[in-house]
């Protein structure tokens, strides 16, 4: 078990996952997501970046894996990032160790560091609500609503809160304000994209940069995009193998008899397979890992 406590949140790795808890005075985005579980097979890499105050300690997703990370765009700041640790001087030590213990993980696993064809972590939880300068954009899974606020142009507040169903979304699009560019939280109707700008287009909210509440706009998005009919195998497609009945009293996996270290590293993520679809136990898993990686 690695693991690294900081003002700026914990994480754990028990060999299989990485488990991320915020710190109390982490960024909204971070807050509301909450507890992050990321498998190894989600990880493309992890690194650690020293400077002067100390470092900060990163996750590399493979491509497609996380739904805020797509609907992100690479546009996450530091501070906002859920898989970027800030650590303090006397503890980039326990940082590299961290490193060390997850890099070995992936090299064990044989994780390829290609985009992958689903989601491999559920997104942000539902209902989730993101906050604009011109009103408040909400999903419950299948509804969109977007309600205004006194800043909103009178376009907007005429008609009244939108609320759409998921079916009539064909897109979303989030981008955060830059320099002195208003952002957007977007949603594209299947009939086609709306050509007025988002401040008074009624499927849109503003983002003017004014607070990073603001921010958490990237997590309705998210929420939509991991839920939309083109993403939906994304979602709901089985993590692994199908689940299978577990015999009774299994024998772990033999080692194989010569010392070769691609089949080692093949048997090993045979054993992870047969772990996770519950055909061995956690002691069975853990005795037969244990011999294979002796004979490494």
């Amino acid at each position: 078990m690695a693991e690294i406590i900081q003002r700026d949140g914990t994480w754990t790795f028990d060999g299989e996952t990485v488990r991320i808890v915020p710190g109390g005075r982490a960024h909204p985005v971070r807050l509301a997501l909450g507890e992050l579980a990321v498998p190894v097979e989600a990880l493309a890499g992890i690194s650690f970046e020293p400077d002067r105050k100390g470092g900060r300690l990163r996750l590399r997703l493979r491509g497609g894996a996380c739904p805020v990370l797509r609907a992100a765009d690479g546009r996450l700041k530091d501070g906002a990032d859920p898989y970027a640790l800030a650590v303090e001087r006397d503890r980039t030590g326990v940082a590299e160790y961290f490193v060390d213990e997850v890099r070995n993980a992936l090299l064990i696993e044989q994780v390829p560091e290609g985009p992958v064809d689903r989601f491999l972590l559920p997104g942000p939880a539902l209902p989730v609500s993101g906050g604009g300068s011109d009103g408040t954009a909400s999903f419950d899974g299948e509804t969109v609503r977007l309600t205004w606020n006194w800043k909103a142009e009178e376009s907007k507040t005429a008609g009244g809160p939108v609320s759409f169903p998921l079916s009539r979304i064909a897109g979303v699009r989030w981008l955060p304000s830059m320099g002195l560019e208003n952002g957007s939280l977007r949603f594209e109707p299947v009939e086609g994209p709306v050509s007025a700008p988002p401040k008074y287009d009624t499927y849109s909210l503003e983002l003017w940069g004014m607070s990073k509440k603001e921010y958490t706009a990237v997590l309705v998005a998210a929420a939509v995009l991991a839920r939309l009919p083109q993403a939906r195998t994304a979602v709901d497609a089985p993590a692994g193998p199908p689940a299978l009945t577990k015999a009774p009293g299994p024998a772990p996996a033999a080692v194989p008899p010569a010392d070769d270290h691609d089949v080692l590293l093949r048997r090993l993520r045979e054993l992870g397979e047969l772990h996770r679809a519950g055909v061995l136990t956690d002691e069975e898993f853990s005795t037969a890992k244990q011999a294979i990686l002796s004979r490494m």
